[in-house]
């Protein structure tokens, strides 16, 4: 759930600065939404992990500020590219919590309610932001933001 939690951090990070750096109003408020969103998704988790007696990721300030710093260049971009960005990004998130959902054991309802709820409004986010006129980014980019998916998931799950 540390894991997951950091991953709430750093929707907080993309959201916020991505909100901030938008120049069309109307993508501001979707920004700021699906943020509010993801501000749930932070209070879940944050609950589950005191609920199992675990701690949030010692990290998570340097997680929240190269969020920010990668939310804020994909905001500054064109619209097309930072909607992109949340595509692609909702979609990892979405396989990777599919990938916890698989390894969470079956008695744990509460866990499993809390990411089942997470990969349901992860996937809208995505719809919604392609569906808003997002582009698929260069395959490069793509694997750029899997491997630092990695590195996040692999530390925060220790640290």
């Amino acid at each position: 759930m540390r894991v997951n939690h950091v991953g709430e951090v750093c929707a907080q990070a993309l959201y916020n600065a991505q909100a901030l750096t938008a120049r069309d109003a109307d993508a501001r408020l979707r920004f700021e939404a699906a943020g509010r969103e993801e501000t749930d998704h932070l209070a879940w988790t944050r609950e589950r992990l005191h609920q199992l007696r675990d701690r949030p990721s010692l990290l998570n300030p340097l997680w929240y500020a190269g969020s920010f710093g990668i939310g804020w260049i994909a905001g500054r971009t064109s619209l097309r590219w930072s909607l992109g960005f949340v595509v692609e990004t909702e979609r990892q998130v979405e396989a990777h919590l599919a990938g916890h959902l698989e390894r969470l054991p079956m008695a744990d309802h509460a866990s499993r309610a809390i990411v089942k709820r997470m990969q349901e409004d992860e996937a809208r986010h995505a719809d919604q932001a392609e569906e808003a006129g997002g582009v698929p980014l260069p395959r490069l980019a793509q694997w750029m933001m899997r491997a630092a998916s990695k590195v996040m998931t692999s530390t925060a799950h220790k640290i």
